[in-house]
């Protein structure tokens, strides 16, 4: 594999979720050295990444999850040094982040999307609940993998939900609840991987149910119809071509239980790759191996 040269796995970072982005970069480093792959760790919370320039890496795996890894930061920063990386551009990267803005993008391209709002502290509260209806969702615009995202069943609790949000962003959205089912489609290399569907047990697909707990459920084949699954799938890539994703990816969406239709929730254009991530199941169920995964991703790395 000397085709990549020397190959960084950026991982840890400072964004809260620092703790499962050691995790992917720690699975990622090892199937790439097992494929034989000059690959070393590098954490941008220990080490400059001017380092990266001195030490004279040729491309970069971005295993980095949340702000200042995959909101376009580190980037731009790879870009000015010149040195090819992983995934989305500086752009998607942001976007995606964002997801006030994202979901502004997909509304405008005519794409469904849940019913929300921006919140300040001075939200009129009984007038939200009554254009969103409970319950509804709380979260910070600019995290990931859950964090301060809060399931609110009555007004009162409004407040505090709004709160704990604001701790992690100024940005806070309140989401109509979708109550169909949860689904997420992996993109590589522009190609839709077979659609998860994910049944948590607890009552949504939080932190815990994401990486801590071992009774989610992930089911792929998701139980769709054919048609169904090609038109998320469809979906999918319009929406990660929107806020201009490339490389790979991973689109979450919503099912109306009354309508079954597919709304839009969110993009990463950092996808985990820990033992309970959902980009390495759909590949799997696609016949593609973590290592060959992991090459692909890397193969396709870029500057700008």
């Amino acid at each position: 594999m000397k085709k990549f040269g020397k190959v960084a796995v950026l991982m840890g970072g400072n964004s809260a979720e620092r703790e499962v982005s050691l995790k992917s970069g720690a699975a990622v480093l090892a199937a790439l050295q097992q494929s034989g792959v000059d690959a070393h760790a590098f954490d941008p919370a220990e080490r400059d990444l001017h380092i990266l320039l001195e030490q004279k890496f040729d491309r970069v795996f971005i295993a980095l999850h949340g702000r200042y890894g995959e909101d376009g930061t580190v980037q731009g920063a790879l870009e000015l040094m010149g040195i090819p990386y992983t995934g989305s551009g500086v752009m998607a990267s942001a976007i995606a982040m964002d997801k006030w803005r994202s979901k502004m993008i997909w509304q405008a391209a005519g794409l469904p999307i849940p019913e929300y709002e921006a919140l300040t502290a001075p939200t009129d509260w009984v007038a939200l609940a009554d254009h969103l209806d409970l319950p509804l969702f709380v979260k910070p615009a600019n995290e990931g993998s859950s964090v301060g995202i809060s399931k609110v069943r009555t007004v009162a609790e409004l407040p505090a939900a709004y709160a704990e949000s604001a701790r992690h962003d100024k940005v806070v959205l309140a989401e109509s609840s979708v109550s169909g089912g949860e689904y997420t489609v992996a993109i590589l290399g522009g190609h839709a991987l077979p659609v998860i569907k994910i049944e948590p047990a607890n009552e949504f697909y939080d932190y815990e149910a994401k990486y801590l707990r071992d009774d989610t459920r992930y089911l792929c084949p998701c139980g769709l119809s054919a048609a169904d699954e090609a038109a998320m799938q469809h979906m999918a890539l319009q929406a990660f071509a929107l806020i201009g994703g490339s490389g790979w990816g991973r689109v979450d969406f919503l099912r109306g239980a009354d309508d079954g239709k597919a709304y839009v929730l969110e993009a990463n254009t950092s996808p985990g790759m820990t033992d309970h991530s959902l980009v390495p199941m759909a590949a799997r169920q696609a016949g593609i191996g973590f290592g060959q995964l992991v090459l692909r991703v890397l193969e396709a790395a870029h500057v700008g």
